[in-house]
């Protein structure tokens, strides 16, 4: 299970789908990386790798400052999973490799 390139996510989240850019890089069991939509870009935290799983976390503002917390499997090209922020419900989201 490689994580390393750039990630096109769509988020389904409670206010309507969110469009994520993830830009990750593992080196052993820690993934490192960018994570941004719309104009807000962060760095993601706490990145690992356990098994076929990876999880990280992004501090974002918009809609409001929040810490969510992302776990997903990597299928080849696909990646698929849960992103818990706060109290509200965990929201799926899906993903594919960006060409190029």
């Amino acid at each position: 299970m490689s994580i390393n390139g750039t990630w096109d996510i769509t988020m389904k989240t409670p206010i309507g789908n969110q469009e994520i850019r993830l830009v990750a890089q593992s080196d052993g069991k820690t993934v490192t990386g960018t994570q941004s939509s719309g104009s807000e870009s962060v760095e993601i935290q706490d990145g690992l790798i356990e098994g076929d799983q990876v999880t990280w976390t992004a501090q974002t503002t918009k809609p409001m400052p929040m810490q969510v917390k992302f776990t997903a499997q990597v299928d080849g090209d696909d990646m698929s999973g849960k992103a818990k922020a706060g109290l509200f419900p965990a929201a799926s989201f899906a993903g594919r490799r960006a060409e190029g």
